[in-house]
């Protein structure tokens, strides 16, 4: 008699929760736009979340802590003329967050650590030069200030948003609508999935498709596809029986899945979000009630299913949190932030441990705020795996970093007209370093202000507390 072998993992048991319900985030108007992205982005200090608004598109930005019920004169972040269709927070600064919107433009925005008196208008800066709606957005995970957006116009471009500057414009790879971009871990390759039904590898340095599979899904509704930590690929899509699927590729042969599996009958498009720290992923479907997760191993039948976390609500859209942002000493692996119809839920995965010390076969080393190039670095070809940082003792989000924006002026190209006066060679170094010095001693002065500004803002929030506290 042979005895069944069970499968050795230490995330066979991960199990999902919704927060109490005070932990939840009431009345919150979501967008109802019809477009399949998440409607949510959240890092460790803020959650984001598309919601309607009359006469442009908006979205709102509440502190992780501003749980419960949410006032309806809540300062909105405005200044798009058409719905907002995606969001994303910048993965090097807590406080930057992009938005992508119907009437073809971007916005880069700084949200401040207190929360403002009225709403937020005016972006750090708009990127222009998609013709059509621009429905996706991805910071490249490795390089400062580089930020990738696609199209209705078919096109990615990627930007630096420190100079506002167009750093590569990718124009003839995709012949209909884009579906999906991610980058890959070190930020040198994408995975693009598209209406004509082909998922492609792209070198965008090069300009060239790497590899591509045309109709790795039979079925005709939309696909989805995330690069793993070990360069292979995840997609999701439908069987001509609009059965959903999901399929582990090989990119260096990309004639038949590694792995497929077959789940249930349903119009929902399925939303896959990885973790590369445990290699599970997680597939969260737009009108689903449920989240299901897979962990993804180098042993056949190489996806494992692990479990479904089920719910009595359908999900508008999802956020997933960076794993700086999780509480190590419950032992939680991932957090999903669930939007209903009025309000945000989060769901917390969690592996079920007796002790209460640190757990470092869950945590190893994950990316941190820093990154490790510089946007003309990457552009240049250079490429740097993520820097990691240690969760053993927490993180705690970096104070308030304000984004530079240094537009360069195509002006000081060009020799000035005119007659002017020469310097001699021992005038020129002197006013450089009178120059110089002046700079120096106002940007001191100016860093002194803020910083007496910043402990005045601290010192008036305690008292505030305070009042709170008493009058409770």
């Amino acid at each position: 008699m042979s005895r069944r072998v069970v499968r050795q993992s230490k995330f066979r048991h991960v199990f999902g929760q919704a927060a109490k319900a005070d932990q939840a985030y009431e009345d919150i108007r979501v967008s109802k736009v019809t477009w399949d992205s998440s409607f949510c982005a959240v890092n460790p200090k803020f959650l984001a979340i598309i919601v309607e608004a009359g006469g442009g598109g908006a979205f709102i930005v509440l502190p992780l802590a501003k749980t419960g019920r949410v006032d309806k004169n809540y300062p909105l972040v405005t200044g798009h003329t058409g719905p907002v269709l995606d969001i994303d927070w910048c993965p090097h600064n807590d406080n930057v967050i992009a938005s992508a919107s119907d009437d073809t433009t971007i916005m880069v925005w700084q949200i401040p650590d207190y929360t403002p008196v009225r709403n937020i208008t005016e972006p750090v800066i708009t990127l222009e030069g998609h013709s059509k709606r621009v429905g996706i957005l991805s910071w490249h995970p490795t390089a400062r200030n580089v930020l990738l957006s696609a199209g209705g116009d078919n096109v990615i471009i990627i930007w630096n948003v420190g100079t506002g500057e167009v750093l590569l414009s990718l124009d003839d790879m995709h012949p209909d609508v884009i579906h999906s971009v991610c980058w890959n871990s070190n930020g040198s390759l994408l995975a693009t999935t598209c209406k004509d039904k082909t998922l492609r590898i792209i070198d965008p340095r090069k300009s060239q498709v790497v590899a591509e599979r045309a109709r790795p899904h039979e079925g005709a509704r939309p696909l989805r596809a995330v690069f793993t930590a070990d360069g292979k690929l995840l997609s999701t899509g439908f069987s001509r029986m609009s059965e959903r699927q999901l399929a582990l590729w090989d990119p260096n042969n990309f004639e038949e899945p590694v792995a497929l599996q077959e789940m249930d009958t349903s119009n929902g498009v399925l939303l896959p979000f990885y973790d590369p720290d445990s290699s599970i992923v997680y597939l969260c479907g737009k009108g689903d009630s449920s989240i299901r997760y897979f962990e993804i191993t180098d042993e056949p039948p190489f996806v494992h299913y692990l479990n479904t976390f089920g719910s009595k609500e359908p999900q508008r859209g999802m956020g997933f949190m960076p794993k700086r942002g999780l509480d190590v000493s419950k032992c939680e692996i991932a957090r999903f932030y669930k939007l209903h119809e009025r309000k945000c839920e989060p769901i917390i995965m969690t592996v079920p441990r007796k002790s209460d010390l640190f757990q470092d076969d869950l945590y190893p080393d994950t990316p941190g705020p820093e990154p490790a190039l510089e946007a003309e670095e990457w552009l240049s070809g250079q490429d740097a795996d993520p820097v990691l940082i240690s969760l053993k003792d927490g993180y705690v989000p970096p104070k308030h970093r304000e984004l530079r924006i240094t537009k360069r002026n195509i002006l000081d190209v060009h020799p000035p007209s005119g007659p002017r006066r020469s310097q001699s060679a021992s005038e020129a170094p002197l006013l450089q370093q009178h120059t110089l010095e002046t700079l120096l001693e106002e940007i001191k002065a100016l860093r002194e202000r803020v910083q007496a500004q910043e402990e005045r803002i601290t010192a008036l929030e305690n008292m505030l507390c305070e009042l709170v506290d008493g009058t409770d």
